[in-house]
């Protein structure tokens, strides 16, 4: 769009220099428009909250919560539109709500990156985001390896390595922070791993930040999530999960083709996916507010989060369930409650 309107200013500009022999004066002046049209439309493309990536495509195979990770960490920088090297402290230091988005498969860093901006843009739009949010992306190595089902086990199997580093980051996030996971297909099994990880380290004692009845507000907020159906079923392997989280959002497609073979990436269980068969509301505890949809009738049989984002029904939803309230408990708050809450105790 920006293109064609230099074009056509262009246009003009040669027209006006064939009817006036004052080429000279309307050149600069048709220039100096030129420029502040382009200047003005990279400002306000480039009006983002604050967005983070935190990138894990470098670091190596791993069985458990490591000890010391090197990962890769950017902050974008909007008002010239690149990505800046930072520091993770103060990403982790940060005083408001942190927004973690956990992509899928078969996305490059780059695809990975421009999700996470367009998500953020999406919400900003369609909700009061707060000035001290912060949006991270976790970037994890999905890019495109060889033939659907062959990409598809191997990536399912890598979740379990990015669920211990996940694990290592939630670790050492202070516990009245609130934290909202958006993720998206395989980037939910990555977050349930992750709690998963969390809790047995907290259970065994191990020094990292308690998750279990945090007083900070923790949402998850799952889009056709690559899940197996019974993960919170009384009985589930993530059951025990849901003593970490206030709010679950579930979004599933029941007409998704992609996760309908979700049953052949792990063949000693080869169970359906949560994204596709949905769950229960008698599953989810009482005390934990739950809701979920259907998106069938507006996302087909397509599995992509590209056609979420397009949605304003689905997104309204998405990002009003995962920001929603959060504007109204800022840091100082919950830790003056928390703090409260000690005092009578």
């Amino acid at each position: 769009m920006l293109c064609k309107m230099i074009q056509i200013q262009k246009t003009i500009l040669y027209r006006l220099r064939r009817l006036s022999g004052l080429g000279v004066v309307f050149g600069c002046a048709a220039s100096l428009a030129i420029s502040a049209t382009a200047c003005a439309a990279v400002s306000q493309t480039c009006s983002d909250p604050e967005i983070w990536v935190f990138s894990t495509r470098h670091l190596p195979g791993i069985c458990k919560i490591p000890t010391v990770v090197n990962p890769s960490v950017q902050r974008y920088e909007s008002t010239s539109c690149r990505w800046l090297a930072d520091d993770l402290g103060t990403l982790l230091g940060g005083k408001g709500p942190l927004i973690i988005f956990l992509h899928g498969n078969r996305y490059d860093a780059y695809s990975a990156k421009q999700q996470g901006i367009k998500l953020s843009r999406r919400c900003d739009a369609l909700t009061d985001l707060g000035e001290n949010t912060q949006l991270m992306i976790y970037s994890w190595p999905s890019q495109q390896d060889g033939c659907l089902l062959k990409d598809g086990r191997s990536k399912y199997r890598r979740c379990f390595t990015e669920g211990h580093y996940l694990a290592w980051l939630l670790g050492q996030i202070s516990p009245e922070r609130p934290v909202v996971f958006i993720g998206y297909s395989f980037g939910a099994l990555i977050t349930l791993e992750a709690l998963e990880d969390l809790i047995a380290a907290e259970n065994a004692g191990r020094p990292v930040s308690p998750w279990q009845h945090r007083p900070g507000d923790t949402r998850l907020i799952f889009v056709a999530p690559a899940v197996r159906c019974d993960a919170f079923s009384p009985c589930g392997k993530y059951r025990e999960t849901l003593a970490c989280v206030d709010r679950v959002l579930l979004t599933i497609n029941s007409h998704d083709d992609a996760l309908r073979f979700f049953h052949l990436l792990d063949t000693r269980t080869k169970i359906d996916a949560l994204g596709c068969t949905g769950m229960p509301r008698r599953w989810m505890p009482s005390d934990i507010k739950y809701s979920a949809i259907d998106a069938r009738n507006i996302i087909g049989r397509e599995h992509g989060l590209t056609l979420y984002l397009r949605s304003n029904t689905l997104m309204r939803r998405i990002c009003r369930e995962a920001y929603g309230g959060l504007e109204n408990l800022p840091y100082e708050t919950i830790l003056n409650k928390n703090k409260e809450h000690q005092d009578v105790e």
